[in-house]
């Protein structure tokens, strides 16, 4: 008990600083981060990890690619449109303009790095907000 009596103890509790515009942008920061491995790495596939059961009965644990779309289609004149996206649709930052373009496939990592620098600061805040109420209202049942 010599060793115990040297140290300071306290009560624990989980840190509750993550409200719902920092979820928001965590999640957000971490698509971002993944769009900006498939632009510059192109034997990048993410994995999931996904239970199965086998022939014998036991379920074990697998990594399995999961599908990712990529943000940016390349256009004839060779020109890039980057989308961001917030779950399966793209932000508008301006009205009826919700595509960033850029020069060629070589300047998007650099592109992507921009726009995750803006969302790290705060700047697609309010975006986001408006994106994350989508499809949230509750519904009244009749009877």
């Amino acid at each position: 008990m010599a060793v115990l009596n040297t140290l300071t103890f306290a009560k624990y509790s989980i840190p509750n600083n993550a409200g719902p515009v920092t979820k928001r942008r965590n999640k957000l920061l971490a698509k971002i981060d993944e769009q900006i491995l498939l632009a510059t790495d192109a034997t990048y596939t993410p994995t999931k990890r996904v239970r199965t059961t086998g022939d014998d009965g036991n379920t074990r644990v697998i990594e399995k690619p999961k599908r990712v779309k990529r943000w940016w289609s390349v256009q004839t004149d060779g020109k890039v449109l980057l989308t961001v996206r917030y779950g399966a649709r793209a932000i508008e930052f301006q009205k009826d303009k919700d595509a960033i373009e850029v020069e060629n496939v070589d300047a998007l990592p650099a592109m992507l790095q921009t726009v995750r620098h803006a969302v790290a600061e705060g700047e697609l805040d309010e975006l986001l907000a408006k994106y994350a109420e989508y499809g949230r209202s509750v519904r009244k049942r009749t009877k």
